[in-house]
C-alpha cells in the first residue's frame, strides 16, 4: 500500500469545529465487512449491535491541558509551550512556537511560581526543558493551561472543550490527543451496553501528536509511528481472553484501543498483560489477532488512523463510505461523526 492510495479531496466545511449538542446524537455509519453494506444511524443507536459475552474495549487515558503559554527572558516575547511527554521528574519533551525565537539557554517564565529551562533540542524540532515549580505539577497545568485541540481546529480552545474533548471515562492523565472515538459514549449509553451482558474493559494509551503528524514517505512500511505509553492490567487480559475463548466479540473503541491490544498478542491468539512503550503502525494488508469490531471517526487523508481502518475493513470499502460520508455532509475528524465497522 501507497501514501497516494490514501489520499482523497474533503470540504474544509465539513471538519467539525464544535462537538455535536449531544454526545450520542452524532450519526454513526455501519460497515458491514462480509455484506459491504452501509447503514445509517445515531450513535444511541449502537447499543442494539451488541451481543450478551461481548467485551467492549475502552482506552481510559484522560487528556491533560498541555498548552502553556510562557514569556521569554530578556525580551518578553509570547511563546507557546506544548507538552508532549514528560522524560524525567520536571523534565520534558516539547514543542515550541515560534521555535525559531526559542533557544538552548533560556528561560520561559509561565507564571511568577512556575518557569522552564530550555536544556536541548530534539530530533523532531522540539525542545527539552526543564520546569521550576511547586507542588504537583499536573494539578498545575490543569489550573493554568489550555485544551490541546487538533491542528486542524482553527478556533481556539472554550471553556467547552475541557469536557467535551474528553471522554466520560476518562481516568489516567497523559494523553495530549483525545481517543475521539470515545467521545461519543455517555454514561447511559454504557450502562445500556453493560445490561445486555458486555463486559466494559479499559486500557491505557496516552495519544502523542503523532496522530496528526504527516507520514513523509510514499513506501508505508519506512515509515515509523513515534512512541506512546501503555498499559493493559492481569483484570483486563483476563476479561479479554475469557471473551475471546467462550466465542465472545472483542470490540475496540478507536485506533488506540486497537493498537494496545494488538501489542500484546501472543502466539496462541491471546493477549497478555504489559506496560511500556509502543510504536506499533497497522496499515494494510495486515492480519488482525484480537479485534472483532472497530468503533472509529472519519480520519484525516493519508494519515495512520485512516490506514488501520482500511488495513481492518478494505481500503476500498472505507473510501467508498467517505465519499458517502461527503456527499451526504457529514462531519469530519476529532469532534466529527462516527463509524462502526462489522
Amino acid at each position: 500500500m501507497k501514501l497516494s492510495n490514501l489520499k482523497y479531496n474533503l470540504p474544509e466545511e465539513l471538519i467539525a469545529e464544535y462537538p455535536a449538542e449531544k454526545r450520542d446524537q452524532s450519526k454513526l455509519m455501519v460497515l458491514d465487512r462480509k455484506t459491504e453494506s452501509i447503514e445509517k444511524k445515531i450513535f444511541a443507536d449502537i447499543v442494539d449491535y451488541f451481543k450478551k459475552g461481548d467485551c467492549l474495549v475502552i482506552n481510559e487515558t484522560r487528556v491533560f491541558p498541555a498548552r502553556l503559554m510562557a514569556t521569554k527572558d530578556k525580551t518578553d516575547a509570547q511563546v507557546e509551550i506544548f507538552l508532549l511527554r514528560e522524560l524525567e521528574h520536571g523534565l520534558w519533551e516539547v514543542l515550541v512556537k515560534p521555535a525559531r525565537k526559542v533557544r538552548v539557554g533560556n528561560r520561559l517564565t509561565i507564571t511568577k511560581d512556575v518557569y522552564c529551562d530550555v536544556i536541548d533540542n530534539t530530533v523532531s524540532g522540539g525542545r527539552v526543558v526543564r520546569f521550576f515549580y511547586e507542588g504537583n505539577f499536573f494539578d498545575i497545568v490543569e489550573k493554568i493551561g489550555k485544551s490541546p485541540l487538533p491542528p486542524y481546529i482553527k478556533r481556539e480552545s472554550e471553556d467547552l472543550d475541557k469536557d467535551r474533548y474528553q471522554t466520560v471515562y476518562a481516568k489516567t492523565r497523559g494523553a495530549v490527543a483525545a481517543p475521539t472515538a470515545g467521545l461519543h459514549f455517555t454514561p447511559k449509553i454504557l450502562e445500556k451496553i453493560k445490561k445486555k451482558g458486555v463486559k466494559i474493559v479499559p486500557v491505557l494509551l496516552h495519544l502523542g501528536l503523532g496522530s496528526f503528524r504527516q507520514v513523509m514517505v510514499e513506501d508505508l512500511s519506512r515509515h515509523k509511528m513515534d512512541s506512546e505509553y501503555f498499559d493493559i492490567t492481569d483484570k483486563s487480559v483476563n476479561e479479554i481472553n475469557n471473551t475471546i475463548k467462550s466465542g465472545g466479540r472483542v470490540i475496540a473503541v478507536g485506533t488506540s484501543s486497537v493498537r494496545v491490544l494488538e501489542s500484546v498478542v501472543t502466539t496462541e491468539g491471546f493477549v497478555k498483560p504489559l506496560k511500556g512503550w509502543t510504536d506499533k503502525f497497522i496499515y494494510p494488508p495486515y492480519d488482525f489477532k484480537i479485534v472483532d469490531l472497530l468503533i472509529t471517526n472519519f480520519h484525516l487523508p493519508c494519515s495512520t488512523l485512516i490506514m488501520l481502518a482500511s488495513a481492518f475493513a478494505g481500503r476500498d470499502f472505507i473510501f467508498r463510505a467517505y465519499q458517502e460520508a461527503i456527499d451526504e455532509k457529514w462531519r469530519f475528524f476529532s469532534y466529527g461523526d462516527a463509524m462502526l465497522i462489522i
